[in-house]
């Protein structure tokens, strides 16, 4: 069952999963009835949660039963709760890539104008290549753009595009999976067969696995970087019980 159970975490393709846990989640408070592990996003405690993860980058007890959500997206949720304020005041949004966690709660959001942009999911509200991205200069004063710029050809053309539709004095969260053993990214074009970028980018369809270089790559692009570091200010029984990453460091950006 076990091995079943995660075959199908990993073949199914993520929006799937979210839409089968609506399902799910009618079951999952009773199934994992506990308060051993606790999700700020959905506000509910459990007995523990699910793993998730490539063969390469499994992780156990990290993804909650009830609305999916994974360690970035809680530490995430916790910033704009505890560091920002994206809850009160207006703002115009732009999110790349949503992530169905936060979907429904943002649109839900009578300060927020909230738009959502992706190549081709249908849950976007416009489509574009994030290389050449259709919008006005100066337009937003947050973006979103979480684990995709480990997927896109040229990522400091990227981060050009979201600096240049980024209001200034805006900000923006852009996570990306990070080996924090490694000094710089690493990218190898030879490398184009699902296995062996699962082997050495983490996942099947990454082209890079950035490393403690990237914050500077976020600055080649334009943007002032701060880092947050949960460990200085949550408790360690606290983030332990809601899952975060043990080394995760979340970068936010700036533009002047």
């Amino acid at each position: 069952m076990k091995k079943l159970y995660k075959y199908l975490l990993n073949t199914i393709p993520r929006p799937w999963l979210i839409r089968l846990s609506y399902v799910f989640r009618i079951f999952a408070p009773l199934v994992y009835k506990g308060n051993q592990v606790e999700c700020p996003v959905c506000e509910k405690s459990f007995r523990k949660f699910l793993s998730y993860g490539s063969n390469v980058a499994h992780r156990d007890g990290v993804l909650c039963p009830y609305d999916l959500t994974l360690e970035r997206h809680r530490l995430m949720w916790w910033y704009l709760q505890h560091k920002s304020d994206f809850f009160t005041a207006q703002k115009k949004v732009m999110h790349i890539a949503p992530e169905q966690c936060f979907l429904d709660k943002f649109k839900a959001q009578k300060n927020l104008d909230y738009t959502t942009g992706d190549l081709m999911s249908p849950i976007a509200d416009i489509h574009f290549d994030l290389h050449d991205i259709p919008l006005e200069d100066n337009t937003y004063d947050v973006i979103f753009c979480n684990h995709v710029l480990e997927h896109v050809e040229n990522d400091h053309k990227c981060m050009t595009e979201l600096y240049r539709i980024m209001k200034p004095g805006g900000w923006g969260i852009f996570q990306v999976p990070i080996d924090y053993t490694r000094a710089e990214t690493y990218e190898d074009a030879s490398i184009t067969t699902p296995e062996e970028r699962e082997k050495h980018f983490w996942q099947y369809d990454h082209v890079r696995l950035f490393g403690l270089d990237y914050p500077d790559k976020l600055r080649a692009a334009g943007f002032e970087v701060e880092k947050y570091d949960y460990h200085q200010e949550i408790d360690e029984a606290k983030y332990k019980k809601m899952r975060f990453q043990d080394d995760e460091l979340l970068y936010v950006v700036r533009k002047k």
